[in-house]
């Protein structure tokens, strides 16, 4: 299998061949990894990441895939495309926090305990979590950790930091869901 071209490869993958799959992941993953990582600024877990991705995507639509030039051109463009669409997606996150800024800023001159009374009804909510699940919602949520450095620093898996977060998520909208919309009509109001 090894002794294969990319093309020829290409097209067992297309018929559902594993092992070409595995000769092209194993032929590729690593140099697009260090490509991706020159491409997130030096972060090698997203870059790992993206490049799964990458592959993720070209098994599950291998029967689509009509490479015109080299597969390793493809492979390559793929995760740059990738990359670029995480960079888009950073400054989209980004401009919707200050956003959020700044419609909370002007609730706040609007309404001067808003925010105070905003800030008492999480932290009640925050309190109703399990130790464990409220832990895993705060590394997330105010310190901004992804999951894995999250599974990493309290030594369990990425699944049962997913797993946590869904059960925080569903418990903290419960929790603020009558405050929010009462937050949501002021705004309105006001805007």
């Amino acid at each position: 299998m090894e002794q294969r071209d990319d093309p020829t490869l290409l097209q067992a993958i297309r018929q559902g061949d594993e092992p070409a799959f595995d000769t092209l992941f194993r032929k590729y993953y690593e140099p697009l990894c260090h490509y991706a990582c020159s491409l997130t600024d030096g972060d090698l877990d997203e870059a790992e990441d993206l490049v799964q991705q990458t592959f993720v995507k070209l098994w599950e639509q291998r029967a689509a895939f009509d490479v015109q030039w080299s597969v390793k051109a493809y492979l390559y463009k793929m995760v740059h495309n990738r990359c670029l669409n995480r960079l888009r997606d950073a400054r989209t996150r980004e401009k919707y926090k200050v956003y959020n800024a700044e419609l909370l800023e002007q609730a706040h001159e609007h309404q001067p305990g808003a925010a105070t009374e905003l800030s008492e009804r999480i932290q009640k909510a925050l309190s109703v979590l399990p130790p464990e699940c409220r832990r895993i919602f705060e590394l997330s949520r105010f310190e901004e950790l992804k999951y894995r450095e999250i599974a990493d620093q309290l030594g369990i898996s990425i699944k049962t930091v997913e797993t946590q977060m869904g059960k925080a998520l569903r418990l903290m909208r419960t929790e603020l869901a009558d405050y929010l919309v009462t937050l949501i009509a002021l705004l309105i109001l006001f805007l």
